[in-house]
C-alpha cells in the first residue's frame, strides 16, 4: 500500500477560507477507500502556513516523519476555472503581497544555488484525463506563480531529487462559499474538488480504475 502525504494551505490575504485546506480536511476524514470501504493508500495530511521559509521547512519535516512514496501539495488559485496540475516549479520567490508572517520577498531564489527549475514527477497527463473522465474540469499548467505555492513546489521537488518518490503541486479554484469575497471570480464546488483530488491520488498510486 502506497504511503501518501497530502498538504493544503491555511487561508491568506484576509480570506476566511482556503479550498486546499478544505479538501485536505475532507479527505483526511474519509480516507482514500475502495467500494467496500477498505483503505487504498496510507494517507497522511497537513495544512501548511502561508509563510515562505516556515512552510517548506515544515513540509520537509513531514516528509522525514512519514516517509511517503507520493507527495501532493495543493494551493488556491483564484481566477482559475479548473483543477490545474502544475508541470514546473521555478527557483524564484517574488511576492506581490506579504505572506501570513507579513514578509515580502523580491527576486530571491527558493534554494540558493539550486537548479533554475524542477519538473513534477507526478503522472499529470494521466491525472488530468482521469479527472476529466469524472466530468470535472482539469488541465495542465506551466506556471505555479512566484508566491508560496511555487516556493513549496520547488522546495519539494528539490528535496526529493534522486529519491524515486513521486511529487508535485496542484492548484485548485475558489469554492462556491468564497464567491462573496472574490466577486466575479470563477468557483467550483468543494465536492467536485475533493473528488478530483481523490482520483488524482488514485492515479498517482496506480490504483485508479477507469
Amino acid at each position: 500500500m502506497k504511503r501518501v502525504l497530502l498538504t493544503g494551505f491555511e487561508p491568506f490575504a484576509g480570506s476566511s477560507m482556503n479550498p486546499s485546506e478544505q479538501i485536505v480536511k475532507a479527505l483526511a476524514a474519509t480516507g482514500i477507500v475502495d467500494s467496500s470501504g477498505q483503505p487504498q493508500v496510507e494517507l497522511h495530511t497537513a495544512v501548511l502556513p502561508v509563510v515562505f521559509t516556515e512552510s517548506s521547512e515544515l513540509l520537509k519535516h513531514l516528509i522525514k516523519l512519514h516517509q511517503p512514496d507520493i507527495v501532493i501539495c495543493l494551493g488556491q488559485a483564484e481566477g482559475r476555472r479548473e483543477i490545474s496540475f502544475e508541470r514546473v516549479a521555478i527557483n524564484l520567490d517574488d511576492a506581490r503581497l506579504a505572506d501570513n508572517a507579513g514578509r515580502t520577498i523580491t527576486d530571491q531564489p527558493v534554494v540558493e544555488g539550486g537548479q533554475p527549475a524542477h519538473f513534477t514527477t507526478l503522472p499529470v497527463k494521466e491525472m488530468v484525463a482521469a479527472v476529466r473522465a469524472e466530468g470535472i474540469a482539469a488541465g495542465l499548467s506551466t506556471t505555479a506563480g512566484t508566491f508560496v505555492c511555487n516556493h513549496i513546489f520547488y522546495a519539494l521537488q528539490h528535496a526529493l531529487i534522486g529519491t524515486g518518490k513521486h511529487s508535485g503541486f496542484i492548484h485548485v479554484p475558489l469554492i462556491e462559499e468564497q464567491a462573496s469575497e472574490f466577486e466575479g471570480q470563477p468557483t467550483m464546488s468543494l465536492n467536485q474538488q475533493v473528488e478530483a483530488i481523490r482520483v488524482a491520488i488514485q492515479v498517482a498510486a496506480g490504483i485508479h480504475e477507469a
